[in-house]
């Protein structure tokens, strides 16, 4: 009997994102709701804007810079989540923190509490994660040893998975942070995790490749 395979998001992910933090633990509870795998994928948001034409935020407009501040207004009151619009370690240093992701889930421990720890700790407790002590803190909370994390998040097989992550991304088609790859289909940002959660079903049905309410095509 053929195992069934196993059905796995790519999670390309930047540790400093206001909008992968809004949508992170809805992305958990959604991947659990149908025994989905999230596969981390941190990448240095800076580098992956260098290669396809992004603008970090403090060179973007005043029109651009405006409408986000008013945009995470809105999605904190609908969400109800705690967020802090400017918080006080923005931007931080997230190499390490990415590199400690990387190796939690090579060791099978809970990434995603510790990814998530990590953007809660930015976000909505005014935290440096560029500091171990911070980020050992993180770790503990999530149930992980942190000191052998930090260890092997400073090794050179690590790190160098991190700067592969920025090719990978960019050959992926991405561009932004949260992005989700399921199944050959791409989801940009926090807000198309329903559309996400869609394809998931679909596939589960095995209507994936079909969009909804488009009919299949008769056989000749």
């Amino acid at each position: 009997m053929t195992k069934p395979t196993a059905r796995i998001i790519d999670y390309y992910v930047w540790l400093m994102s206001d909008w992968a933090y809004l949508g992170g633990v809805r992305l958990v509870q959604m991947a659990a709701r149908h025994g989905v795998l999230i596969n981390h994928i941190p990448m240095r948001m800076q580098d992956v804007y260098a290669g396809s034409g992004g603008v970090l935020l403090a060179q973007r407009s005043w029109q651009r810079q405006a409408y986000r501040i008013a945009e995470l207004k809105r999605r904190r009151a609908r969400l109800g989540v705690r967020l802090n619009i400017e918080p006080k370690f923005f931007p931080s240093d997230v190499d390490l923190a990415s590199c400690m992701v990387i190796a939690a889930q090579r060791r099978g421990l809970p990434a995603s509490e510790l990814a998530n720890g990590v953007m809660r700790a930015v976000w909505a407790e005014d935290q440096d994660v560029s500091d171990p002590s911070v980020l050992l803190a993180i770790a503990g909370q999530a149930g992980i040893g942190g000191a052998g994390l930090l260890d092997a998040a400073r090794t050179e097989s690590v790190q160098a998975e991190y700067r592969g992550n920025t090719a990978r991304a960019l050959a992926a088609g991405v561009f932004g942070s949260p992005f989700y790859l399921f199944a050959g289909e791409l989801f940009w940002g926090q807000d198309r995790l329903e559309m996400l959660e869609e394809a998931i079903a679909r596939c589960a049905t095995g209507d994936l490749g079909r969009s909804p309410g488009v009919a299949p095509r008769a056989s000749a």
